[in-house]
């Protein structure tokens, strides 16, 4: 009986050790999982038209077809006050006061308009957006990269 209770000490000691470290290796998982509720609200390039339709004959209608759009993925509206939009050239548009609703999308022109809900213009007389090429950066107020969205081969 001796060998039998050592064989069950040993199977018992076995699965303790595993629960142990399937136990270790769950926690940072778990502990991440919390901390996401606790992040800061997600703003996201959605899409980009870096390239305007049709000819670019630097027209103010073909400056507004080249557009950022930046979607709120949260179920909360955010103020992009102070927050930045650049290409990688370092053209910068700084957002006023803008609310972005809740899972709403507005779309940054290049352009000359006149701001609404869901449309923003950058009032610029050249294009921005590199058509072969280029990143856009999206930072907060704090100067945070939130979201970045590249196309093209880099040079």
């Amino acid at each position: 009986m001796s060998s039998a209770s050592s064989s069950v000490r040993r199977i018992a000691a076995t699965v303790l050790a595993a629960g142990a470290v399937v136990g270790a290796a769950a926690l940072p998982a778990a502990a991440h999982d919390g901390d996401r509720h606790h992040q800061r609200p997600r703003v996201e390039i959605s899409r980009v038209q870096a390239d305007s339709p049709g000819r670019d004959d630097r027209s103010n209608r073909s400056l507004n077809n080249e557009w950022v759009e930046i979607t709120n993925t949260t179920r909360d509206a955010i103020n992009l006050r102070g927050w930045t939009l650049r290409d990688s050239d370092g053209n910068r548009y700084r957002f006023d006061s803008v609310r972005i609703g809740a899972r709403a999308t507005i779309r940054i022109h290049t352009g000359n308009g006149r701001d609404t809900r869901t449309d923003l213009f950058q009032d610029r007389r050249n294009y921005v957006w590199d058509n072969g090429s280029d990143t856009a950066t999206l930072r907060d107020d704090r100067g945070r990269t939130v979201d970045t969205e590249s196309w093209g081969r880099r040079r």
